[in-house]
């Protein structure tokens, strides 16, 4: 094998969302493989609190609180990695979420969808994507040369219950992907990769009531999941890395515009 085909050793990344379960989880396994890390998030203490763990190990973290919708915040964090490190190698999407309004409840129809609550997900989820993908990417186009991976979500493909919201946003944000990505490649080169990564199921914050009870067992919607997943869990956080560090690598040089499913099987079973 090409020596340094998955080397990150000095690049840097730049992590939205990174003081969440994934984002921070991401974060701190690209540190370990020698990545230098600016977190960046709306809320300063859990950025902090990565940043914490990564320096602790021996890593290089620039906590740099940021909404990833406020494009003139994201110009300025560009700046400052760039006085730090002179360049921006890797950027992660991992920013996104749901809301109350923008999912169906089991005793509700699809007219009972609050329209805020629906646009301010697509807007995290959606553009939550593409605007730090044009404000770090310029510095791809610049050099020529990075990698842009996204999160999309099995709710893609598979019609799941209730979140509305959450699956129209990432079906935008996986085509967003694909064009990105020829757009980059056609007019600034070969040397720059936008992919995606689409999660199975795993439990976080945000999810943990709706799946597992306050005893830890599975709700309905957990055990139908579960009944849906052939190797018959949810994920752990740390599973996404082994695509992320591909991705990122140079052992992905050729490949651009694709998704790949980290879900347990989820995509490929059909429920018989």
């Amino acid at each position: 094998m090409e020596k340094g085909l998955f080397s990150l050793e000095h690049k840097v990344a730049i992590i939205t969302g990174g003081g969440g379960v994934l984002g921070g989880g991401m974060a701190r396994s690209l540190a370990a493989a020698g990545a230098r890390i600016c977190l960046v998030g709306r809320s300063e203490g859990p950025l902090i609190e990565v940043a914490d763990t990564i320096r602790a190990a021996g890593g290089e973290a620039l906590p740099l609180p940021a909404d990833v919708l406020d494009r003139q915040a994201l110009e300025e964090v560009k700046e400052q990695v760039l006085r730090q490190w002179g360049g921006i190698d890797i950027l992660v999407n991992a920013a996104g979420g749901n809301m109350p309004g923008a999912t169906i409840g089991p005793d509700q129809t699809i007219f009972d969808l609050q329209l805020d609550d629906f646009d301010k997900v697509t807007r995290l989820n959606l553009n939550g994507s593409v605007v730090p993908s044009l404000a770090f990417g310029r510095v791809m186009a610049v050099q020529k040369t990075g990698v842009i991976i996204n999160i999309s979500s099995m709710v893609v493909n598979r019609a799941l219950t209730r979140v509305v919201g959450y699956s129209a946003s990432k079906a935008a944000v996986e085509n967003f992907t694909r064009w990105m990505a020829v757009e980059m490649a056609l007019k600034f080169g070969e040397g720059i990769r936008v992919n995606a990564i689409a999660p199975g199921f795993f439990i976080g914050n945000q999810n943990r009531a709706l799946l597992t009870n306050p005893d830890g067992s599975y709700t309905e919607r957990g055990k139908t999941i579960i009944n849906n997943t052939p190797m018959r869990r949810f994920g752990v956080a740390e599973e996404l890395n082994g695509a992320l560090h591909y991705l990122c690598s140079d052992a992905a040089r050729f490949v651009t515009g694709i998704v790949i499913p980290v879900d347990g099987g989820f995509s490929a079973f059909s429920g018989v």
